[in-house]
């Protein structure tokens, strides 16, 4: 059995957030002009992405849902909004290099990244002017796909540095023997407490907390009492009305699938596994990723979905405010939240490992820290960073996140992974 437990002093304390306010009664999707109740507060959300909701409303037989053929922003990309930087545009000046090289030498550091990392023009171009040294960012996938990618070709890296790996797959990483593990770099006070298995060279960047969100305006408007803990969700007030994500093709569905483990153990009777069939059982719809899930079928995230409750991020609130911004109209369960750690290393064998280490010490330095909500809508690991306004009010963290120690996962995740399959007759 595993040896999942709440947080304790094994996760730094989450920055000081005041309790988000109460959300608003009201909704509005992105766009939209009708539907909302009389005298309601128009939905900000940023930013509106006019795709058409699929269908498989309330009611609809459980089923994986099948992923758009057309590409979808990723959750952080959209949320940063005007913000963020595309990796593809942020690079145009920084030279560029083939993503099928190994490693770069010189001037250029070349480093492997997820898919939704980003960083303002302005920072690339002062830790070019800093250093010395031109980024090269070659995105490779989610977590899951990066970390196969890194573990694959560590006889011949494909960078200098990767960045973007989560405590879902940092023992793997370790485990494999991906990176040099003598390249640590200096921590921000209070950070040294992501690190795993006592290695710091696996560097902690940011973080996240994956939680189930509800639409506050939807349970208001049909008077029914929004859940507020991982057991009502299988209540038959609540049949039809959840959406999961797929733990074996998201890094967002794999921490929440973490989190029920965590949360309920895996024993025969009672553990993660029964729950998961009462979910089943009780009309749960499962997407294939989070943008499906958070856009599509989620009655709050913009495009008109059926589902009023979702796996997401305790930061989505802050992303549907109403018009005036002065409230949120979804809410996170922070009962229900797990920790997600994301971080950087200097690759084993690298070309250049010298500008790796740089590129680490430029991640954790307050400028781009800084940067990290906006940009990336994580949480920087540096507890002394000032927050996004919108962050501090509505972006609140839990103070007592599901912990599944990263050897757990490491020993467990493909059995979980099956037990889940089975679980839910997928």
């Amino acid at each position: 059995m595993t040896t999942a437990h709440r947080a304790s002093s094994a996760l730094p304390a989450s920055p000081v957030l005041p309790a988000s306010p109460a959300p608003s009664d009201s909704r509005l999707a992105p766009g939209a002009t009708a539907g909302t109740a009389p005298g309601a507060p128009s939905r900000r959300v940023r930013p509106s992405l006019g795709r058409q909701p699929r269908g498989g409303g309330p009611g609809a037989p459980l089923r994986l849902a099948r992923t758009s053929r057309r590409a979808r922003p990723s959750r952080r990309a959209l949320l940063a909004g005007g913000a963020a930087t595309a990796v593809g545009v942020a690079l145009a000046a920084c030279g560029s290099k083939g993503s099928g090289g190994s490693g770069s030498a010189g001037d250029t550091v070349t480093v492997v990244t997820h898919d939704s990392f980003s960083v303002p023009d302005e920072l690339i171009d002062a830790f070019r002017a800093d250093t010395g040294y031109a980024l090269e960012l070659v995105a490779s996938g989610k977590s899951g796909e990066l970390t196969n990618k890194l573990v694959l070709t560590k006889d011949a890296p494909l960078g200098d540095a990767f960045v973007g790996v989560d405590n879902t797959f940092a023992s793997r990483i370790l485990d494999e023997g991906v990176i040099d593990a003598s390249a640590a770099v200096d921590l921000p006070e209070g950070a040294d407490q992501y690190v795993i298995d006592d290695t710091p060279a696996l560097t902690p960047i940011d973080f996240g907390e994956v939680c189930v969100n509800i639409d506050t305006a939807w349970f208001a408007e049909h008077g029914v009492t929004p859940p507020a803990a991982f057991e009502d969700l299988t209540g038959a007030d609540y049949k039809d009305l959840f959406v999961a994500i797929n733990p074996s093709t998201s890094s967002t569905g794999l921490a929440f699938l973490l989190a029920t483990v965590g949360h309920f153990g895996t024993g025969e009777a009672g553990g993660f596994a029964d729950y998961w069939k009462r979910l089943a059982a009780n009309g749960m719809r499962i997407d294939e990723g989070w943008s499906d899930a958070y856009y599509t079928d989620f009655s709050g995230g913009g495009e008109g979905g059926a589902h009023p409750i979702v796996v997401s991020y305790s930061s989505s609130p802050a992303a549907t405010l109403t018009e005036n911004g002065s409230a949120s109209t979804t809410a996170a369960l922070l009962s229900t939240a797990t920790r997600q750690v994301e971080y950087a290393g200097v690759l084993a064998g690298a070309a250049n490992p010298d500008g790796a280490r740089a590129f680490l010490t430029w991640m954790l330095s307050a400028d781009v820290q800084s940067s990290i909500p906006e940009t990336m809508y994580m949480y920087p690991v540096n507890p002394e960073v000032t927050l996004s306004e919108e962050l501090r009010r509505f972006g609140a963290t839990s103070d007592d996140p599901v912990v599944v120690p990263a050897d757990d996962i490491a020993a467990h995740r493909e059995a979980w992974l099956a037990t889940w399959t089975e679980a839910v007759g997928a």
